[in-house]
């Protein structure tokens, strides 16, 4: 059973590039690089050769596997997004209530996450912790090196 991922219009995009420049760029590569060492001579103790195979597997692999997350993936209108309660691509304002600082994240599919620009996964312990909550909830989270403890001060879309 395959797992239905939500995502923005921008991050859907960018998962069909990525599996679109795999096919059209990255395969035919492959199957070239193959090619060329078959041409070297005898397959049995080519070296050049198996490596080639081994890379086009893996890359199929790779291709399969993005387009069974494609197929799955859906798209979400973020103007319909209910701001009462935390959410996938909800922005989510929290306080650490032990020192006190505050940080925003947007929760977004794993693919998406990026901590650099504020997009963390709703499948992180983090994200799973604040799923569900309303302002003013405090979450516990288990982290590697203990439990934290948020507050839910703001949520926006």
């Amino acid at each position: 059973m395959s797992k239905v991922s939500y995502y923005t219009e921008e991050g859907l995009k960018k998962l069909k590039d990525e599996l679109n420049h795999l096919k059209d760029v990255e395969r035919p590569a492959a199957s070239q690089a193959i090619a060329d060492a078959r041409d070297k001579g005898d397959l049995s103790e080519n070296a050049e050769y198996d490596a080639a195979k081994e890379a086009q597997g893996l890359l199929e692999m790779k291709i399969s596997k993005l387009e069974e997350v494609v197929a799955n993936a859906r798209v979400i209108d973020e103007s319909q997004l209910d701001t009462s309660k935390v959410l996938i691509h909800s922005t989510v304002k929290i306080k650490n209530t032990t020192n006190g600082a505050e940080v925003k994240y947007k929760l977004v599919a794993q693919s998406e996450a990026d901590l650099k620009t504020g997009k963390i996964s709703v499948d992180s312990p983090i994200g799973k912790g604040l799923l569900g909550k309303k302002v003013g909830d405090t979450a516990d989270i288990k982290v590697p090196n203990g439990t934290m403890t948020f507050e839910i001060l703001e949520i926006t879309r």
